[in-house]
């Protein structure tokens, strides 16, 4: 039996459902005066390559830099649009709330619908047997 590999972070390291642009800005509005190294840690990527993500996220105008002191703060644009066309029209203030919020909801009607489905299925392969069956008699 083999193992998964594992980050940094000790997340397995499959694929995940945001980007590395995602999870730094993620972090960046949880905390303006982060230091870069610490949402490498955090990301599980290098420091350089977060340094990299800052620097587009500011080209793109999602994020500004102020310089507060020796460090830098983050201000996160929130209503600037996600840039995929499919959730383009939900904008990076949503994105920030859906993470944030850390409670699930239990999504019964989904677990419904999956029982459901998995009824209809054993169903129809019983179906399906007792009539592969009768043919072979």
């Amino acid at each position: 039996m083999t193992q998964r590999a594992r980050t940094r972070t000790g997340i397995d390291s499959g694929w995940t459902f945001l980007t590395n642009h995602a999870h730094v800005l993620l972090c960046i509005a949880e905390a303006p005066g982060v230091r870069l190294r610490d949402v490498a840690g955090k990301v599980g990527i290098t420091e350089r390559a977060v340094q990299r993500i800052v620097a587009e996220l500011d080209e793109s105008g999602y994020l500004y830099k102020v310089r507060d002191g020796r460090r830098n703060r983050y201000e996160v644009c929130g209503q600037m649009p996600l840039r995929h066309p499919i959730e383009n029209h939900c904008t990076v203030a949503a994105l920030i709330e859906v993470a944030a919020s850390h409670e699930v909801k239990p999504a019964k009607r989904a677990a419904a619908q999956a029982s459901k489905r998995s009824r209809g299925r054993s169903a129809s392969e019983g179906s399906s047997n007792r009539s592969s069956n009768s043919k072979s008699a």
